[in-house]
């Protein structure tokens, strides 16, 4: 077996729950450079239950008391913290000091403070900190990332874009503690992410304001709904909406030249995009297994991650300002410090527009 040869780095999932169960799990069984190697879990059922599903050797079933003996375990590489955000922060540093690398699920965790002590455990133990930005592995997205980069729309003017499903119960990502917030910090980061993404920079300033509620009794603690608009210096201008009571999952970029326009943007597969030069089509991917692959190829090869703990500590900082503009009902300046600009040439690899098909796959 050589250097990097045919080595699979072994993967933990920390925290068993829907994201876990219906799409990291299953999305191991097809990664070419990782595996699921075991879990950690506060539920012994659950691991036994994984093991058998997953045929996980017994010595690598963790629970959250014993996590840091993971340390002395060479089967274990890389743990995926898949718990609330606001539990983020303590189990990406244990898991740095245990020595493993850390995939942090977004949002990175409910505070600027936090992430950078995520960023100062994994730079001190020398090891890998990436976020599960899924998005970034996607055809569609990486299009159109190529497309703003390379001027084809010309310069970006205008995004408007909405994320929103109806939340019927209490959940952690209502209970502020858990999940720092509403709407906003599950769905709304995503429109976030992406007007960064299609201009390659970092908004200069926000303006918010929260809906209001409809059902405050459960909405209590968080947003029910939230409207923000993001300034660039470019000019450029993101109109966007999200809510826990709604639906929506739309977004569009218009440039001077064109536009491309998402009317099935962030799902997990089944993406739907049109541009002003045809259809956009791709086939569809396991965004989490190539997600999951990049980041173990990186520790092969040694290259770094373009989702690094640095892009979301940056969300972070967009997110705390929207939540102060709404809160003051002023536009608030964003003050980013190590931000990123995330066209990289693998984007631009992706083959051009001009090979659109007539048909828009709906699966």
């Amino acid at each position: 077996m050589g250097r990097f040869g045919e080595r699979r780095l072994g993967v933990a999932l920390l925290g068993l729950g829907r994201y876990a169960t219906g799409q990291l799990g299953p999305a191991l069984l097809e990664t070419k450079r990782c595996y699921l190697a075991g879990v950690v879990t506060g539920h012994p059922e659950k691991a036994q239950k994984w093991a058998q599903t997953y045929k996980l050797n017994k010595k690598n079933l963790y629970n959250y008391e014993n996590l840091d003996r993971i340390a002395d375990n060479p089967e274990i590489d890389i743990i995926y913290v898949v718990t609330p955000p606001g539990l983020h922060p303590e189990f990406v540093i244990r898991a740095a000091k245990a020595g493993k690398h850390v995939i942090s699920e977004k949002p990175m965790a409910t505070t600027v403070a936090d992430c950078d002590r995520m960023i100062a455990a994994c730079k001190a133990a020398k090891v890998k900190l990436g976020i599960g930005y899924r998005l970034h592995y996607d055809p569609f997205h990486k299009e159109m990332v190529r497309l703003s980069s390379q001027s084809e729309l010309g310069p970006i003017t205008g995004m408007t874009g909405r994320f929103a499903f109806v939340l019927g119960e209490r959940e952690f990502r209502i209970d502020k503690k858990l999940g720092g917030g509403g709407p906003l910090m599950d769905l709304g980061i995503y429109l976030i992410h992406a007007a960064c993404m299609a201009t390659g920079s970092t908004p200069v300033s926000v303006k918010a304001h929260e809906e209001p509620k409809q059902k405050p009794e459960l909405f209590n603690e968080v947003e029910e709904s939230l409207s923000w608009t993001m300034e660039f210096s470019t000019g450029a201008k993101l109109d966007a909406s999200t809510s826990f009571n709604g639906s929506g999952n739309q977004f569009r970029v218009e440039g001077k030249k064109g536009w491309i326009e998402f009317k099935q943007a962030f799902s997990y597969r089944g993406l739907v995009c049109d541009t002003s030069r045809g259809p956009m089509t791709y086939p569809t991917i396991n965004q989490q297994a190539a997600q999951m692959d990049d980041f173990a190829d990186c520790i092969l090869t040694g290259r770094d991650t373009i989702v690094p703990g640095e892009l979301g500590r940056r969300d972070m900082q967009i997110i705390t300002a929207i939540y102060e503009s709404a809160r003051t009902g002023r536009s608030v300046s964003v003050r980013t410090s190590g931000g990123l600009a995330i066209t990289t040439p693998e984007y631009r690899q992706t083959p051009s527009v001009d090979r659109y098909r007539a048909a828009v796959p709906t699966s």
